[in-house]
């Protein structure tokens, strides 16, 4: 809260019908005034001007009571819900454990209060909250086991975000679901508007309600990327790209209208294999043969209630009072007033937590790299390689770390940063496993920082490779002369003015810049051909720059087993010579209390995510677009990261 500071002391004035008595500050002059109407008017003016700011003074003073009651609250809240807090979650034998599916499914653990003072301020209006895949999992699981669990009530709909909720996360969790149907307790799911990754979750439930006003949104894979040549050339900002792999086409959104030839290939073939994947699992899953589903998602795409439940997509159309009436009979409740017993998923999670034991021996660790990989410490939702290689040092010194996993979803970004981060990996891998768990994503950096692990597990819709490199330079001379900018220079080196944006680069330029990423790829390959034990000419015919999914990555060895983050886990706790009863640390940390809310009282408030109408899709599709180039620091302009925002819908 901002202090309240005045010039001086405020004057005190008291009023007769013609004189006013004037108290003035330190050093002023104290005496009789004799003022007439218009001495009046100016009196009643500053009264009321002192008035106001008084009025301001008390609104200030009263907002900072409010904040200071906010951060109180959002402490409590936090306490409750952070792993060192006390929770008074009951949980009532025969209650179902309710799986909102309404969030973001990352990696990284979230933090327990983001949101929470941004929602106070807003009036309570919040996005929506991220989970974590392996608390999902690990909760399912738990739940599993415990006998107070009768069952798992799936309702919302799915949010994702960034690189949250890929299909290779969605399919750890559907495991955890299927393990927890194996155990002999139902699984029902609540739907009304499903898209594919919310069908693809749900599909196998035992029970799959849908609203007779609802739809399951089948229709396939797509992706559509944006590009920027047209609107670059209109306006003046000139591109020059160097690269190495015809299928590197991170850079083709800046210099074509359009997919090029080869682009369009790889974007097919690897779409093919993610919707055969889908398509297989969720035709298991409804007793359906794949083909079937194929016509029926070529058919119709949006698949109204009658259709979807005639074709076997659901089991029956129902309104939610309806389930929740039935949940009720099904746990117990007669009082129509009461809700059917139930504990939330994360509520059920955050008590697994507190039953931890802290991790004091010989264990596992888990790092999450998930984001893009920039240059320096990075932010939010990045892997900095400043920060993650420092990080990655103390493990390898800590002895009671005996193996390491990494944790990736990236799409890759700065050459620099991953090479920091790659070159502590291998200096780990002298001294302890390092076993890597691919995500939903893990090319290009993301598979740079993968190449030397001791053991590589990818799920089969992972999209990984894209072994190639590329380099952005831009100009803006064109753009600068419209305004009537103009530049001059001296210097005393042919390069000396290399890094400038005020003029395209010269063919000699150019070339040295080729010359560089030529040598960074030839890095890159020598780099996979020793961790994956592949001939290097194998390594540059699959290479070229080339997004694989998982599955095809298999055979090519570019991954060495299908499998998620537990398998990783298990692999290294073994390799570590943990046995199977083995402790595992997460990192990035979770924060302390003091250290998230002076975050949140330092950072800009921002507005609740929405989906908003049409021009609000597209603004934001720009936005996050922009937003992308700001993470293109790498020192020397190269990058090795996926096709610009490669985005399944």
């Amino acid at each position: 809260m901002k202090s309240l500071q005045h010039g001086g002391i405020p004057r005190r004035r008291e009023a007769n019908s013609r004189n006013f008595w004037e108290s003035a500050g330190p050093g002023g002059r104290i005496g009789w005034r004799v003022g007439g109407p218009s001495a009046m008017l100016a009196g009643m003016k500053n009264f009321f001007v002192s008035l106001l700011g008084t009025l301001a003074g008390l609104t200030l003073f009263t907002a900072g009571l409010i904040g200071l009651a906010c951060v109180a609250v959002v402490l409590a809240v936090a306490n409750s819900s952070h792993p060192g807090g006390k929770s008074s979650t009951a949980i009532e034998s025969g209650s179902y454990l309710v799986f909102n599916l309404n969030a973001n499914l990352t990696d990284t653990p979230p933090d327990p209060t983001k949101g929470l003072l941004p929602a106070l301020l807003a009036g309570g209006r919040e996005g929506p909250p991220t989970l974590q895949v392996r608390a999902v999992t690990r909760a399912l699981l738990a739940a599993a086991k415990d006998d107070r669990i009768a069952g798992v009530f799936l309702t919302g709909q799915l949010a994702p975000e960034g690189l949250g909720t890929g299909y290779a996360a969605l399919k750890e969790v559907r495991a955890a679901l299927h393990e927890f149907k194996a155990a002999h307790k139902p699984v029902v799911a609540q739907l009304e508007l499903a898209d594919t990754r919310d069908f693809y979750l749900a599909a196998g439930a035992d029970e799959i309600d849908l609203d007779p006003f609802g739809a399951v949104f089948l229709p396939g894979l797509a992706s559509e990327p944006m590009f920027f040549a047209g609107a670059m050339e209109k306006y003046g900002v000139g591109v020059q790209v160097t690269r190495v792999g015809k299928y590197k086409s991170a850079v083709e959104p800046f210099t074509r209208q359009d997919m090029s030839p080869e682009s369009r290939e790889q974007l097919q073939k690897l779409l093919d294999d993610l919707w055969q994947e889908l398509r297989a699992d969720i035709a298991s899953d409804r007793g359906l043969p794949p083909a079937d589903l194929q016509s029926l998602a070529d058919s119709e795409g949006l698949i109204r209630a009658e259709a979807a439940k005639t074709a076997g997509l659901v089991t029956r159309i129902a309104h939610r009072d309806e389930i929740l009436t039935e949940l009720k009979k099904r746990t117990g409740v007669k009082d129509s007033d009461q809700p059917f017993k139930q504990v939330s998923l994360a509520d059920y999670s955050a008590t697994l937590d507190e039953k931890k034991p802290a991790v004091a021996g010989d264990h596992v660790a888990i790092v999450y790299a998930e984001g893009t990989i920039v240059d320096g410490p990075g932010g939010e939702g990045e892997v900095g390689g400043e920060r993650f290689a420092r990080e990655l040092r103390q493990l390898r010194e800590d002895d009671s770390v005996k193996a390491i996993v990494l944790r990736v979803n990236s799409p890759g970004g700065s050459v620099t940063a991953s090479e920091q981060i790659g070159r502590e990996l291998q200096l780990a891998r002298a001294v302890k496993p390092v076993v890597v768990s691919m995500g939903s994503y893990a090319a290009s950096g993301g598979y740079w920082i993968s190449a030397d692990a001791t053991r590589i597990f990818a799920e089969p819709a992972t999209i990984t490779g894209s072994i190639g490199v590329f380099g952005l330079q831009f100009d803006v001379k064109k753009l600068a002369g419209d305004f009537g900018i103009t530049f001059d220079r001296v210097k005393t080196g042919k390069f000396a003015d290399f890094e400038t944006i005020s003029r395209p680069k010269t063919p000699e330029e150019m070339a040295v810049m080729q010359g560089v990423v030529d040598w960074i790829y030839e890095q890159f390959i020598a780099r996979v051909a020793a961790g994956r034990k592949l001939d290097p000419a194998k390594v540059r015919d699959l290479a070229q720059g080339r997004v694989w999914s998982g599955a095809a990555a298999l055979p090519l060895g570019l991954v060495d087993e299908i499998g998620g983050l537990d398998a990783a886990l298990a692999f290294a706790a073994k390799q570590g010579g943990l046995g199977d009863n083995y402790a595992v640390r997460e990192f990035p940390r979770a924060k302390e209390l003091t250290e998230v809310v002076v975050e949140m009282l330092t950072h800009e408030t921002k507005p609740a995510a929405t989906t908003g109408g049409v021009v609000t899709q597209m603004l934001t599709e720009l936005k996050a677009q922009a937003g992308a180039l700001e993470q293109y620091n790498d020192p020397r302009g190269l990058y090795a990261r996926l096709p610009f925002e490669l985005r399944l819908r």
